[in-house]
């Protein structure tokens, strides 16, 4: 999040597609996957795709250099944990289906479970955090207070920023949660790095959709130069990945009998 708030927006999306690359190490390391040339080279083509879909007519190049070298790592490093989030989940599936003989674990009990933990420790580091953000810790507790009065949209006094809350701030966690769960059920049924392609087909539909005269969106955006050829790629790189033989399941969880 500290790096977030420094790195400019159309960063974010190519620094967020190293992702993709820890996903694919971990899974090797720990689920010992072995990927053929077709998948390794689908995964290429769909991060070009996001990078060419973003960064293009965005100087996104000059906004790295701007922010310093150690938040984009920072960055890096981050998403590093993300990926071991969803291998490790990928684990817990696969274990639970041989230890319970053909069953599941619930995805919302695994859900839960990750959210209560990543909510404990964003609480832990809130030191760390707030040093980084140069807030000082004992502003912390007013910073707090007027997040939670700018998200239920009362006093009176907070900036225009508010507007639309508190249904947008509940529209958004709805949306999230579902999609964090649909991306979980597929990552039961798939693999964590099919997970990763999938989510991030929602890239360049997100950036049509700000194209589009939304509602609290303000003046709607034009499309990146880039736009039309960068989904092309990732889609072409989508069918690469999934062409394989239909004998072949090193890249697949099989399913217990």
């Amino acid at each position: 999040m500290a790096a977030g708030a420094i790195l400019s927006g159309a960063s974010i999306p190519i620094l967020s597609q190293t992702f993709l690359v820890w996903q694919i190490l971990l899974s090797i390391i720990f689920l010992g996957r072995r990927y053929k040339a077709n998948q390794l080279f689908g995964c290429f083509l769909v991060t070009v795709g996001v990078i060419i879909t973003v960064a293009s007519g965005s100087g996104a190049g000059n906004s790295l250099m701007e922010a310093g070298i150690f938040w984009s790592l920072l960055m890096i490093v981050s998403f590093l944990f993300q990926a071991a989030d969803t291998v490790l989940k990928e684990i817990i599936f696969l274990d639970a289906a041989q230890q319970l003989k053909g069953g599941s674990v619930d995805l919302f009990v695994v859900n839960s479970y990750g959210s209560a933990f990543q909510a404990l420790f964003i609480c832990l580091l809130l030191p760390l955090s707030s040093k980084l953000w140069g807030i000082p810790f004992s502003q912390l507790p007013s910073y707090l207070k007027d997040g939670a009065a700018c998200f239920l949209n009362i006093g009176g006094t907070l900036s225009s920023g508010c507007d639309g809350a508190p249904l947008l701030p509940m529209l958004f966690v709805i949306v999230n949660i579902g999609f964090n769960i649909s991306l979980l059920h597929l990552l039961k049924k798939s693999s964590a790095v099919v997970s990763s392609l999938a989510s991030t087909f929602s890239v360049p539909i997100s950036v049509y959709v700000f194209t589009l005269p939304l509602p609290y969106l303000g003046v709607a955006s034009s499309l990146p130069p880039g736009f039309v050829a960068g989904a092309i790629i990732l889609v072409v790189g989508l069918l690469i990945y999934t062409w394989t033989p239909s004998d072949s399941t090193n890249f697949l969880p099989s399913s217990s009998n």
